[in-house]
């Protein structure tokens, strides 16, 4: 029996992802809106990227339904209890890294632990020696003879399985796009492996096969090795990395989701109605600009922090308390970070306020409201959709630097800047703990990339001046 828990942040997570299907619908029979995206998916670089994003935000989307478990009943007991620990539907997908955690340091594939403890043998003798792993390399009597071929032999199953199941999706898109294109399966096959479709659909198998071999390692491998070595207090460092992609993505998503009502609003009455209207925008994000962000993000987060020190009987869960400091994050990010949208949003506005059918429009008296939101709004669009794209990258790593200082998410939270945050004294001990910070940039470095590679193809697909000149 569980009981399911909804935190805020899972809430938003799902109410955007309605919005962008509620939009991907409404957009699938608008020639003007589908055309750009038309360009978008012919392009090699951002169908691969698109892949990658994908993967992240699935894994993100896995790790956002959380739930508890309901505690063995006692004799006499007629109420269910349920445990503290909230769990996600990621965490049972990651059953062995979650729970099988080891005294301390291991490095990755390591069968004993990384420093050296004294021991006593069976004689009374203090002895200096690596301990064994409880789970690392377990199932091995000499890991010194044994790990290299045990871990070749799981290598081995993990690539036969990942190859059949690009196999397998081959052959589905083959009869998908067989059925399309209105030719033979095996002509589509054919399509789709020298790369001659519309959509390079090769590029997107290929891109998606790394990540099943990936997948496929792991399944095989995290059972009897911590593939990236574990923390401090034993914990598995993949599982720690995993784990931080839903806060990678809330910060990316939901801060943006807070930032365009006032950058789009605000910035397009500014242009529109100038006058005072436009005096008084501009002063009031000239003032916000003022203030160092990192000054005014860590007093937010302090606030916070008292408020839910006063208040422990809001929060019934150690996660609700770290998610209302995660919300509220995303918050303060989302109000300091609308500045420079509506800035370019306004003086596009100003420009557009002048042409002939905005001027018509007005002649002919049609409300305020409906200009801004018939006339001047569908034509901002490019600007807004690509300042989210290239946004969210510069908010995936101010989550990393504003926890590397100490006012970002919750310690107990899981995120690339804790793990960068521990990693600096890590790297200062001797021997030096380096795969924590390895595994979290890794990861980080990944989802900027990719999101930065396909920002850049949306901001060409929707750029009205590159749409003319092709």
């Amino acid at each position: 029996m569980i009981q399911h828990v909804f935190l805020w942040t899972d809430t938003l997570i799902f109410i955007l992802l309605v919005a962008v299907l509620g939009f991907a619908w409404f957009a699938r029979n608008k020639e003007h809106l589908r055309a750009p995206w038309r360009e978008v998916v012919r392009s090699r670089m951002a169908v691969a990227s698109l892949v990658v994003l994908s993967i992240y935000t699935i894994t993100g989307l896995l790790d956002s339904v959380h739930f508890r478990k309901a505690l063995p009943t006692q004799e006499g007991q007629q109420e269910v209890q349920y445990s503290g620990d909230v769990l996600s539907v990621l965490d049972t997908l990651l059953g062995p890294m979650r729970t099988q955690d080891e005294k301390t340091y291991s490095a990755p594939f390591a069968a004993y632990l990384y420093a050296r403890e004294t021991v006593t043998g069976a004689d009374g003798e203090k002895l200096r020696i690596f301990p064994r792993l409880e789970y690392g390399g377990a199932g091995l009597t000499d890991p010194a003879t044994q790990k290299g071929a045990d871990i070749a032999r799981r290598t081995v199953t993990a690539l036969a399985e990942a190859v059949a199941v690009l196999l397998l999706l081959y052959g589905m898109l083959g009869l998908r796009l067989a059925s399309k294109w209105r030719q033979s399966w095996m002509s589509a096959l054919g399509a789709i492996a020298k790369g001659t479709s519309d959509v390079p659909w090769r590029t997107a198998l290929l891109t998606l096969g790394v990540f099943v071999l990936l997948i496929a390692l792991v399944v095989n491998l995290s059972g009897a090795y911590h593939l990236l070595g574990t923390d401090k207090v034993g914990q598995d460092v993949l599982y720690q990395t995993i784990k931080s992609i839903r806060t990678g993505l809330v910060i990316g998503t939901l801060t943006t989701l807070v930032m365009l009502p006032f950058a789009v609003f605000l910035g397009m009455m500014a242009g529109y109605f100038r006058g005072w209207v436009d005096d008084v925008i501009q002063y009031i994000y000239t003032t916000l600009n003022s203030i160092p962000g990192v000054l005014l993000i860590a007093a937010a987060v302090m606030m916070m922090q008292v408020y839910v020190a006063n208040h422990p009987e809001l929060f019934e869960t150690m996660a609700e308390r770290a998610d209302i400091r995660l919300l509220f994050l995303v918050l303060i990010l989302g109000i300091t970070s609308w500045t420079g949208l509506c800035r370019l949003l306004r003086g596009e506005t100003l420009k557009l306020r002048e042409l002939d059918y905005v001027q018509a429009a007005d002649a002919f008296g049609v409300a305020k409201s409906s200009i801004l939101v018939r006339h001047l709004l569908p034509n901002l669009m490019h600007l807004v959709m690509i300042a989210v794209v290239l946004d969210f990258s510069g908010l995936v790593l101010a989550e990393a630097v504003l926890s590397y200082v100490g006012v970002g998410v919750d310690p107990t939270t899981q995120s690339w800047g804790n793990m960068i945050n521990r990693a600096r004294l890590e790297m200062a001990r001797e021997p030096m703990v380096w795969w924590s910070l390895l595994a979290s940039f890794s990861f980080m470095f990944t989802l900027v990339l990719a999101a930065n590679l396909f920002s850049d193809v949306v901001r060409d697909a929707f750029d009205p001046r590159l749409r003319a000149q092709r």
